[in-house]
């Protein structure tokens, strides 16, 4: 995805509360700094991807390993690797499971927030879906990996991913049209 397409993505989005839309209109202006926005390494603003697995059993969240938070699955995008191709392999990496993209790829939602080691993540948040299997994280990974319907997930999960950023979720046709 040219990051062109990226920006008329992020401006397609209605957020869900004024912290999103905090968070798309700092994500855009990111776009405009130098570099490759998703080098981690480049610099300690860049934007990650995560994604919100859904299937008949609700949608996934893990206790992250090192931050001991619920969220979704996601981290950094490897080089020559899309925001869509790295929520797909985070989230293969963290859970177990393989998820594939709707039709059309639905970027959902967008935070920013503080990261590890002083930075900040620009984090681009995609709808999946997956068959409604049993997570199992590989070993190194955290163990607390589970399917919540959304009302529990909202109780659950940190806070920026709000009660009504699920109850959107939940509403969405994307959440409807998956019946695994």
């Amino acid at each position: 995805m040219t990051l062109d397409a990226l920006r008329v993505r992020l401006e397609a989005i209605t957020p869900v509360d004024e912290r999103e839309a905090e968070s798309i209109e700092k994500t855009l202006e990111r776009l405009n700094w130098p570099g490759d926005p998703f080098d981690e390494h480049a610099d300690d603003h860049h934007l990650t991807a995560s994604a919100f697995v859904l299937s008949s059993r609700g949608v996934v969240l893990h206790l992250h390993k090192r931050l001991g938070i619920w969220v979704q699955p996601g981290g950094h995008v490897d080089e020559g690797e899309s925001p869509e191709e790295a929520c797909v392999r985070e989230t293969a990496e963290e859970t177990g499971l393989l998820v594939r993209h709707l039709d059309p790829v639905t970027l959902f939602h967008v935070d920013v927030h503080p990261g590890p080691s002083g930075h900040t993540h620009y984090d681009l948040r995609y709808v999946v879906a997956s068959e409604p299997l049993d997570p199992s994280p590989p070993a190194g990974e955290s163990p607390e990996v589970y399917w919540f319907d959304f009302d529990a997930a909202a109780e659950r999960a940190q806070g920026s991913l709000s009660p009504a950023l699920f109850r959107k979720l939940a509403e969405s046709p994307q959440a409807r049209g998956v019946t695994n």
